[in-house]
């Protein structure tokens, strides 16, 4: 049987060790797992307690156009409802868009390294992949800027960038806005928005009024806590999101994903409370890297790039036979570094001795 001609230079998406794939290895009874950039405090108490009460039918389909949580979002970000549009984690959504707009004879442009599903599904689809190297963890827009021609589809812009955290500016945004071309969908993945503190960091939602060839994306699997329950979203111009479902799946979102959504969004206060622990936290593990003499990335999310004297592959082992799973640098294209999440306090405290002891041996 023969697949596309893209497909056999693939490969599948390979998670992380699973926190029990662990405890057997290392025969170990305790596990930190920082390699997935989850929230690790978990959802709001508030969806927790909810959650007991949700009774839907379960030999019912979900709500296709999950209307409840859609009128909610709407109100909550002051867009109409038909510029929203849903999947399963934002993941799906980028799919969705490689789907709709890349095809054979198309490129689309990227930073590197970035979130690898970018460049996956453009492949699958037949696309040219153009990336342009990130700098001191940042994107060169204006080198994104002269990649771009009459058959670029997609320019995809990460901010905060996964792996790095680093994010663009206003001013950055603004330039690149006005001098990519109309015929160019401009991406805007924002699916650690909820954890950035910088006052610099734009508002992005405003710039639809002006840009039809946008679309945000955001989820409620990192700050929200919800990872499991796979639910993200897009907002674009009512013509972007008529294409988009199109193609989506007519029930993609499960219902209780839709209703712990629905809720998580109830608790702003959780996710103000969150974001001030993680940025708490990150600065310790920035204090140690510096005190160690260890490069890092400037991050606005809950994780960080660690660069280091060695294999981050190496490394990452050594850390894994303490109880730590972190995410090797090679992994993500960076030699020599890991995107460690950052923990609860206590945890990171001991996984930064580890790592010390680490880097000795």
């Amino acid at each position: 049987m023969r697949t596309k001609q893209s497909i056999p230079a693939l490969k599948p998406y390979q998670p992380g060790k699973s926190i029990d794939e662990v405890k057997k290895e290392h025969n170990l009874s305790r596990i930190v797992k920082l390699a997935s950039n989850e929230n690790v405090y978990g959802p709001s108490p508030h969806v927790i307690e909810k959650l007991g009460n949700f009774a839907q039918e379960i030999q019912l389909y979900p709500d296709g156009y999950a209307e409840k949580l859609r009128e909610r979002v709407s109100e909550y970000l002051q867009v109409d409802m038909d510029q929203l549009i849903f999947g399963a984690g934002s993941d799906e959504i980028v799919q969705m868009i490689c789907r709709t707009y890349l095809e054979a004879g198309t490129n689309t442009v990227m930073a590197h390294p970035t979130f690898p599903q970018y460049k996956h599904h453009a492949t699958v689809e037949g696309a040219e992949v153009r990336e342009v190297p990130v700098k001191d963890g940042h994107h060169q827009l204006e080198k994104m800027l002269q990649y771009i021609d009459e058959n670029t589809r997609v320019v995809w812009l990460c901010t905060p960038n996964n792996p790095t955290g680093s994010y663009i500016n206003e001013q950055e945004l603004n330039h690149f806005v006005q001098e990519c071309p109309k015929h160019v969908l401009i991406v805007i993945d924002e699916a650690y928005y909820e954890f950035v503190m910088s006052g610099d960091y734009p508002e992005t939602i405003p710039y639809l009024k002006d840009h039809e060839n946008m679309i945000i994306l955001r989820t409620f699997s990192k700050a929200y806590g919800l990872a499991g329950y796979r639910i993200g979203y897009g907002v674009g111009s009512t013509d972007i999101i008529r294409y988009l479902n199109t193609i989506r799946g007519p029930f993609n979102v499960s219902s209780i994903g839709q209703y712990a959504a629905l809720v998580a969004l109830e608790d702003q206060d959780y996710i103000e409370q969150i974001r001030q622990l993680n940025a708490k936290t990150r600065k310790q593990v920035e204090r140690f890297c510096k005190e160690n003499d260890l490069a890092y990335d400037q991050s606005e999310t809950n994780f960080l790039l660690i660069h280091l004297p060695k294999s981050g592959l190496e490394v990452s082992e050594q850390l894994l036979s303490n109880g730590f799973i972190v995410r090797p640098g090679e992994l993500l294209g960076v030699e020599q570094s890991m995107r460690v999440t950052i923990g609860k306090e206590e945890d990171m405290k001991e996984f930064t001795s580890v790592l010390q002891n680490c880097l000795q041996n």
